[in-house]
């Protein structure tokens, strides 16, 4: 009876997810390639930011993140602080990028680098290192489900199977991200994101409230989690710096949670976005660590600190146990899509678009490559049944994808930036990033605890820079380039004298 109520309560939520989506189709209806990529450009800010915290925050949040507070402490804190200041970033990208994006129909973060830097080849690496940085996110949300369905069971289900089950769901939720595409998955961004912050946040301080009146607040936790690393420790003092760094720069450096920026309607929706998503990051993010560092001190949660999410919630029975995996499977539904839609419209844009030398069109090209990434995150995510620590695997995708922010963000707010600077600077980043991680898997020592990410970042900025700066772009690049700012003031207009030119 208790699996029956847990695996029948994620049933009926999906079909509430696949209700919204078909029922959200017929009004809308389909549109090409570029409004399969970008969901037309005509989200509200009610949308825009349910799309963005769901596509932010993905469902390991309650798994391997609150799962690292439970077992490394306050350290846990780290992504509320990044995910604070991403917002910032946000808010601050909101006019270039969505007035670039409207006005020249950019798909894709690469779309945008292709375009303000004139280059195939900028565009190209961009994409490959924004895929090959992602993917492992995609499994790793699959993944993040094998541990839901092994507790929704209640102990019928071993973790073999469960995660036979947890791909199943979460492949089958793709149909409807390959059918519809960006629309399809913001619309149901605002269903999966109520689902999994609103009553996340609900159970989380439910939870914390009878922690803290049991006689498991903070002062029962061990003092150890209560350490931040400093001078002389194994991971160095630096070491908190760089996952806030890296979260903070790396954010924007995502493809999914770049295109947010195309989907919605104006700049000041973005804007009010930004503003609505801190107060969601903040309460929510504050809540699951806190109820993790309380519930630290509870049986098992030591020897499974990533189950302590669902060990937490076993306090209030099978009902809190089922909302609780609902939360995690919609927050799950949410990163996955838009990670999988926005790769593969990324690969059909930008890589099969560039190698046929001609602009995308027909969204099938989109719907294919959608497609053939969730086969192939599908089949890398049963051949590894393991799902423990998952939060190295993130760590370690942030260290490649943040090579992408001085590319993206000088690019972006600086006009001198070239496109030789931008390729060397990108491709360097990576492969350090890569070596060191392969040496130094956490941080390195020698660098009072700098990551691998952000040593790498150090070179690709001086490199984008000197290079910028030896070898300028010449007269005709400039005023190229001038012609895209005097857009965002609005003083020129594509296909005006002195405006720039889009790049096939």
């Amino acid at each position: 009876m208790q699996m029956l109520i847990g695996y029948g309560g994620v049933f009926l939520f999906f079909l509430i997810i696949v209700y919204a989506l078909e029922r959200s189709h017929k009004v809308s209806g389909a549109g090409n390639f570029s409004d399969y990529a970008t969901g037309g450009r005509s989200f509200g800010s009610f949308y825009s930011t349910m799309a963005f915290v769901n596509t932010w925050l993905p469902g390991t949040i309650f798994i391997s993140f609150a799962g690292f507070s439970a077992s490394s402490g306050i350290m846990g804190f780290y992504y509320v602080p990044y995910s604070l200041l991403a917002v910032v970033l946000m808010f601050l990208l909101a006019r270039p990028v969505h007035t670039w994006g409207k006005a020249f129909d950019l798909r894709t973060q690469a779309d945008l680098l292709g375009l303000r830097y004139n280059s195939k080849a900028v565009r190209v690496v961009a994409a490959t290192i924004g895929i090959i940085a992602s993917f492992p996110w995609i499994v790793l949300g699959m993944q993040s489900l094998t541990l839901v369905f092994t507790h929704l069971s209640f102990g019928a289900v071993g973790a073999g199977t469960a995660v036979f089950i947890g791909v199943g769901l979460i492949a089958a939720r793709q149909i409807w991200t390959i059918r519809f595409g960006a629309r399809g998955v913001i619309i149901s961004d605002m269903v999966q994101g109520i689902a999994a912050y609103l009553v996340g946040t609900m159970i989380a301080l439910g939870l914390l409230v009878w922690l803290v009146t049991n006689g498991h607040g903070l002062d029962a936790s061990s003092t150890r989690l209560f350490t931040i690393p400093g001078p002389g420790s194994d991971l160095g003092p630096l070491y908190l710096f760089s996952l806030i760094l890296t979260g903070a720069l790396g954010g924007w450096c995502w493809p999914d949670i770049f295109v947010r920026l195309f989907a919605s309607r104006s700049t000041n929706t973005i804007q009010r976005s930004a503003m609505q998503a801190a107060p969601i990051l903040l309460i929510f993010g504050t809540s699951v660590t806190l109820l993790a560092l309380c519930a630290s001190s509870l049986p098992g949660v030591q020897e499974a600190p990533d189950a302590v999410w669902f060990i937490a919630a076993k306090i209030g029975g099978v009902l809190v146990v089922t909302l609780a995996g609902i939360c995690v499977v919609a927050a799950t539904m949410g990163n996955v899509g838009a990670n999988l839609q926005a790769l593969g419209a990324q690969t059909a844009n930008d890589i099969v678009g560039v190698i046929r030398q001609h602009r995308v069109e027909n969204k099938r090209v989109g719907q294919v490559a959608v497609a053939l990434l969730t086969l192939l995150a599908a089949a890398f995510a049963v051949a590894t049944t393991e799902s423990s620590h998952l939060i190295i695997l993130a760590m370690i995708s942030y260290q490649g994808i943040v090579q992408l922010a001085p590319t993206v963000f000088l690019g972006i707010f600086w006009k001198r930036g070239t496109a030789p600077a931008a390729v060397c600077s990108m491709i360097t980043g990576f492969i350090v990033a890569g070596m060191l991680q392969w040496y130094y898997p956490v941080s390195v020592p020698l660098l009072e605890g700098l990551t691998s990410g952000v040593v790498a970042l150090g070179i690709n900025f001086v490199m984008y820079v000197s290079i910028t700066l030896l070898f300028p772009s010449n007269t005709a690049e400039q005023l190229r380039v001038d012609g895209l700012y005097n857009i965002i003031k609005g003083s020129g207009a594509p296909g005006s004298e002195g405006a720039p030119i889009t790049v096939s």
